[in-house]
């Protein structure tokens, strides 16, 4: 999927990625190590007219390589995403038992996409499993209903987005249609898992009352209101320097967003709503404890 209010582009694309930060750079002059560690004699490197670090495109050697973002003293170049192993992320995972103690939480895989690596999701749940430690997938539910159930199976809360009920506009905004993540949503409440609903509400593409009651209508007859919670969103604008640094256009460059006094106003207004025609737990945000 590709939302086109994602926040996090480093995200869509499985395979690490180069990103740049110009700003950091101490110019070619009096650092330039990038380019001469690079194998490719600094090729995909590009200096402005005063040396300083202007854009880098990534080619398949570099994904073998990297020396680049290893070598950048002021991490004007960063590396996005990191390869790690079922035992090197249970040591972090183990490391923060005490927090998970104190607060009744746990680990919460998200992304990205989590059913992308369903395999090693389904590994990485089962050890935490086996530690003790409650687990939660956030998804977006564009997979095959197999892989999905395998991740389920060492998985105690599962919180998944509704983002528009029309087909079209769902692939308009995000790259695919509905089909599917209805089905899977169906499925997973047949499965009996613990359901949260989340719906990034942005004015003018999801946010009027009629998209509102399409979704409410769903939940309450097709998921038969078995959630936890439905968490109404707010669109906020992030991710702009991400995008810049991955040199990729920001859909939503151009969009202003309602004054946040608004926007919260009007979230509590559609969750009151939603509590009171269809008798489903929404809320304004993701501020409350969820279990």
């Amino acid at each position: 999927m590709r939302c086109i209010w994602c926040s996090n582009p480093e995200t869509i694309l499985s395979s690490q990625q180069l990103g740049v930060y110009p700003v950091k750079c101490l110019s070619r002059d009096k650092c330039g190590y990038c380019a001469q560690d690079c194998p490719q004699k600094g090729l995909p490197i590009k200096f402005d007219e005063s040396g300083t670090l202007k854009t880098l495109t990534m080619t398949e050697k570099c994904r073998d390589c990297l020396k680049c973002a290893d070598i950048c003293p002021p991490r004007a170049i960063k590396l996005w995403g990191e390869k790690k192993t079922l035992s090197e992320l249970m040591k972090v995972v183990v490391s923060d038992r005490n927090f998970y103690d104190r607060s009744g939480g746990g680990v919460t895989l998200n992304g990205g996409e989590v059913m992308m690596q369903w395999e090693f999701a389904s590994m990485l749940l089962k050890a935490c499993k086996e530690v003790g430690i409650n687990t939660c997938v956030e998804t977006a539910l564009h997979c095959p209903s197999e892989h999905m159930e395998a991740v389920y199976e060492h998985t105690d809360l599962v919180i998944a987005d509704i983002k528009h009920m029309n087909s079209d506009a769902h692939k308009k905004y995000t790259g695919v249609g509905n089909e599917l993540i209805l089905k899977n949503l169906i499925k997973t409440v047949a499965l009996g898992k613990k359901l949260v609903i989340r719906t990034p509400v942005v004015p003018g593409y999801n946010g009027d009352e009629s998209h509102i009651r399409a979704m409410a209508k769903f939940i309450k007859e097709e998921l038969c209101g078995a959630i936890i919670s439905w968490q109404l969103l707010p669109f906020r604008k992030l991710g702009t320097e991400k995008y810049e640094s991955l040199m990729i256009e920001y859909p939503m460059e151009n969009y202003m967003p309602p004054d946040r006094s608004e926007w919260e106003m009007e979230l509590i207004r559609l969750s009151e709503m939603i509590k009171r025609e269809y008798g489903l737990p929404a809320s304004p945000g993701s501020s409350e404890k969820l279990i």
